[in-house]
């Protein structure tokens, strides 16, 4: 297996370490049999926590930095950018593009920057580099990369308005936002959008636009909700309202293939999640992966993950491009990682799956107006990486109380396996919107044809509520008190029958009723789907004490692989940070953090020729855990 070549000097230049999305560094300096050594290198405090005492309790520290030209450069939620030495992790520069954080964000995070280098300046010239941040209140900002000031060439003054020109237009400001880096190909910058969920019929449309990177002028866009009646995929959506509908947008990171022009966005479900009767039909182009001609925004191919998606499975993971050996061919192929913990491994250039996949049955919607899609994709290869069933003899506990109690809770649910519709009964929905995998996607490795995942294993509740009574239950009257006492979400879901109450399937002590492990680490073999390895990733914090250690965490960022035979991974609830054996899945090391990384690590080669890994330590502010606003650095002594 083959990918894109990394920098080889070393550099970490794109949020995934090459523009599709492998990371993976040929570095190897830090190895199997050094990596126990690994020491604290620095440690660098972007300063959130301290500036924005009330938003950084609603915020997460998710930046995956870049190392490019000796400089390294990474995000906080809040917008700013910071420019480091990557030796000592000391600012060069910073800018501040004044958030207004009292507005209030969704996802309230920014996963990383983008890079481009001008081709038409000369080095030393302003803004001959130019590092991209598109913001949590929707700017892009184009800033020079030598000294952090707005590029005055590029939009309005070095920043373009993403809320101008959305279709169905945004009613409340933390409707739209901006949390990933954008995509950069050849002279053009890609960015998606990251809508709220549930609000409405209406939302935002979920558009995908390129900019001019010069610029800032728009080149082009695509709405993954066709508009035209003409486009094949119209009669998909059937309703008087359901060309009307919003979201269905790429929140998630895009990735491409530059020498093929193509870039391969992963899109979400349309709005809202949990109900699809005023948008009936298949609904390409959600929750699909399109690829897109880079230059003309023309699609290529789309390949659909979930049809009529009734479960909030978008495609939450950066698409990864890979080679497969198979059958005597070398197959330029893309991994989609989804939430339902299945691997799709299809051909690059067509969009035809290289292992099969099946179209099976699964259970009807008993709510009226809705009509659930009859079959959905099953990859037969590789197999699913999560179970698709809880049953009341599946029932966990870390007590017989507590088991008792979720064999009970899972009895009164409808639970038909994987794809239960929800209901006003109360489904189950196993994985659970968390995933499976998130936007933690997939790390590769070339070396070893791997394929790395991290998965969650979380089961979740799903209820209707008719409207007449969903007033009534949010505030906890009548058969709302439960759900109120429980706590788990209430979403309005506006301009449809019926508002919704979602919650994660847990006993009254927070643990999770389905068996452990409820986070693992998998790597699949890419030439021939197998499991290679599989095992239990982190521990969740608020278990007692004596609880075994090996049940798994909870798991929000990904992984990378070096070519030093290792897998690095932060990501669980247990503030630590972890190296793998790519081959066998033992554990070589563990780094103490002083608090939760749900973030991506990176790794380079600074100007001393020592190998670093970096990853961002700033806590969760959805999880209750202690926040932070490190960023760590490790090598070796």
């Amino acid at each position: 297996m083959s990918l894109h070549a990394t920098d080889a000097r070393g550099e970490w230049p794109v949020y995934g370490g090459d523009p599709g999305g492998a990371r993976f560094s040929p570095l190897a300096q830090i190895d199997r049999h050094n990596v126990s050594r690994l020491k604290v290198a620095w440690t660098f405090r972007t300063g959130d926590v301290a500036t924005h005492k009330n938003a950084a309790t609603e915020s997460s520290f998710e930046a995956t930095p870049l190392v490019v030209d000796g400089t390294m450069y990474l995000s906080t939620p809040f917008g700013r950018v910071i420019a480091l030495d990557p030796e000592r992790g000391t600012p060069k520069w910073s800018f501040d593009p004044k958030v207004d954080i009292a507005k209030g964000y969704g996802d309230f995070t920014s996963r990383g920057v983008s890079t481009w280098r001008d081709p038409t300046r000369h080095d030393g010239a302003s803004c001959a580099r130019r590092i991209f941040v598109a913001t949590i209140d929707a700017r892009l900002i184009a800033l020079d990369a030598a000294t952090g000031k707005p590029c005055a060439d590029f939009g309005s003054r070095g920043t373009v308005n993403l809320r101008t020109g959305i279709r169905n237009g945004i009613e409340h400001f933390a409707e739209y936002e901006e949390t990933s880096p954008p995509a950069v190909v050849h002279d053009l910058v890609i960015v998606g959008s990251g809508i709220a969920d549930n609000q409405s019929v209406t939302e935002p449309s979920g558009v995908v636009r390129a900019f001019d990177a010069r610029t800032g002028a728009l080149r082009w866009s695509w709405d993954p909700i066709p508009r035209d009646s003409t486009d094949p995929a119209w009669r998909t959506w059937q309703g008087p309202k359901a060309h009307d509908t919003g979201a269905a947008n790429a929140w998630s990171i895009i990735t491409a293939d530059t020498a093929r022009d193509l870039v391969f966005i992963p899109t979400g479900s349309a709005s809202p999640d949990y109900f699809g009767g005023e948008r009936l039909g298949q609904n390409l182009y959600a929750n699909s992966v399109v690829a897109i001609r880079a230059s003309t925004g023309k699609i290529v191919w789309h390949f659909q993950v979930v049809h009529h998606d009734l479960w909030d499975y978008d495609v939450p993971a950066s698409p990864a491009l890979i080679t497969v050996h198979r059958d005597g061919k070398e197959i330029p192929a893309v991994v989609i990682a989804t939430k339902l913990g299945h691997l799709f491994i299809l051909d690059r250039e067509t969009g035809e799956p290289v292992f099969p996949v099946e179209e099976r049955a699964v259970p009807r919607s008993d709510v009226p107006g809705e009509q659930a899609w009859p079959t959905q994709p099953f990859p037969v290869l590789p197999k699913p990486l999560v179970p698709e069933r809880l049953t009341p003899d599946d029932a966990f506990g870390l007590t017989e109380a507590d088991r008792a109690w979720c064999r009970e809770r899972i009895a009164s649910l409808r639970s038909e396996g994987v794809f239960t519709p929800p209901s006003f009964r109360g489904s189950l929905a196993v994985p659970g919107n968390i995933g499976g995998s998130n936007w933690g996607g997939v790390a590769t490795d070339p070396v070893h044809g791997l394929i790395v995942v991290p998965t969650n294993r979380l089961a979740a509740v799903i209820r209707l509520i008719p409207r007449e009574r969903y007033h009534s239950e949010m505030m906890g009257e009548g058969g709302g008190h439960e759900a109120v006492a429980r706590g788990g979400e209430f979403a309005s879901q506006r301009g449809t029958p019926y508002g919704l109450w979602r919650d994660f399937l847990l006993s009254p002590n927070r643990v999770p009723c389905n068996p452990p492990p409820w986070g693992a680490l998998t790597a699949i073999d890419a030439n021939t789907g197998a499991v290679k390895w599989e095992v239990p990733l982190g521990s969740l914090p608020w278990l007692p004490k004596g609880a075994p250690d090996t049940l798994g965490s909870i798991n929000l960022g990904g992984a990378i692989v070096t070519g030093g035979g290792l897998v690095f991974i932060g990501a669980t609830l247990d503030s630590r940070i972890r190296a793998f054996d790519v081959e066998t899945g033992k554990v070589l090391w563990t780094g103490e953090l002083p608090a939760v990384a749900t973030a991506t690590p990176m790794t380079y080669r600074a100007a001393n020729g020592k190998q670093y890994v970096v990853i961002a330590a700033g806590g969760h502010a959805n999880l209750g855990l202690p926040m932070g606003d490190y960023l760590m650095a490790f090598t070796l002594p």
